[in-house]
């Protein structure tokens, strides 16, 4: 199987929270952790759930693109700031079919099974951070694009 570099540097979000003087504690309550597993998430020991980046991407009001420094624009205008796993799956199977691979070839590019990569097209488990950047990085393609922030850059 391919291996991708799952390195994920998402230091903005301690970056931003300095910079809006907030402490770990604050945004460890508004995303409902505790502030062990936040302040891991700012060491980089752990990797942080979509659903968090998520709330910390609407929190900032900055895209997943550049919470992950994927991007350096800050100001990407973003369509919608929920999450919706059927949509991802939908975009999934969309970028899939445009890149005329098949669920089990995606598979094995990004080191998963066929049988995940059809969970996630049919909208039953939300496509996790290390595969939707997985994917992004393979099709040269933004994270809100995937995830259904934004309809296009």
């Amino acid at each position: 199987m391919k291996q991708f570099n799952y390195e994920l540097d998402y230091f903005r979000i301690k970056d931003l929270r300095l910079q809006k003087k907030l402490s770990q504690k604050e945004i460890a309550n508004y995303l409902d952790i505790s502030i062990a597993a936040y302040s891991q998430f700012e060491r980089m020991d752990t990797l942080i759930p979509i659903e968090l980046l998520n709330k910390l991407s609407n929190y900032y009001n900055v895209s997943l693109d550049y919470l992950l420094k994927i991007t350096n624009n800050p100001n990407i205008k973003i369509d919608n700031k929920e999450i919706d796993k059927r949509q991802v799956g939908e975009n999934l199977k969309k970028i899939r079919k445009d890149h005329k691979l098949y669920q089990e070839t995606l598979a094995k590019e990004i080191g998963t099974s066929h049988s995940l990569i059809s969970e996630y097209e049919s909208g039953k488990k939300l496509v996790s951070l290390t595969y939707g950047y997985a994917i992004c990085k393979r099709f040269n393609i933004s994270l809100d694009i995937l995830y259904g922030k934004i309809k296009h850059l």
